[in-house]
């Protein structure tokens, strides 16, 4: 018994004695940000919840109040056959999301360069499994989504501020 519980919580002492922790959002540049985003963006959402969870910066109601201004243009997800069966039906697809965003200083100064993101998955697809790859594919593009956020997010941890451009 003794043996048990000893191999049960040395991995949580090795874990605990390396300086293990979870991954948090510090060292924000900025304490407002303003989102500029199309009322249905998904990643923006991804962003404010990211933002919001780890209380790092405040996300304010107009551009005026911020200090800095994440402008992102509308999502463009497509979805293109990427290869056919024998028999002419589709056995793969390839999914892809592309946004563009800015950042920029509430005196219309940018204080980032514009920069696109583009992410693709690739999906095998069967007629006979149509609910699961339907899930699957939404799962994908959800993925897309939280990588595209916090690729955004970690591009505003490494501005510096008054620079101009980092």
């Amino acid at each position: 018994m003794n043996r048990r519980l000893f191999l049960a919580t040395l991995p949580a002492a090795l874990v605990a004695g390396c300086g293990f922790q979870l991954r948090r959002l510090d060292g924000m540049p900025f304490a407002s940000l303003y989102i500029d985003a199309p009322p249905d963006s998904l990643v923006a959402q991804r962003i404010r919840t990211l933002l919001a969870s780890n209380r790092v910066t405040r996300l304010t109601a107009t551009a005026a109040e911020a200090e800095a201004v994440l402008k992102l243009t509308p999502e463009e997800r497509t979805k293109t056959i990427l290869s056919l069966s024998g028999a002419g039906r589709v056995t793969e697809y390839r999914l892809r999301l592309r946004l563009d965003y800015s950042i920029g200083g509430r005196d219309e100064q940018m204080l980032a360069e514009p920069e696109n993101i583009e992410l693709t998955r690739d999906m095998t697809y069967d007629d006979s499994q149509l609910l699961a790859k339907g899930a699957e594919e939404q799962l994908l593009y959800r993925d897309m989504d939280d990588s595209a956020a916090r690729r955004i997010v970690r591009r505003l941890q490494s501005i510096k501020p008054g620079n101009g451009t980092s």
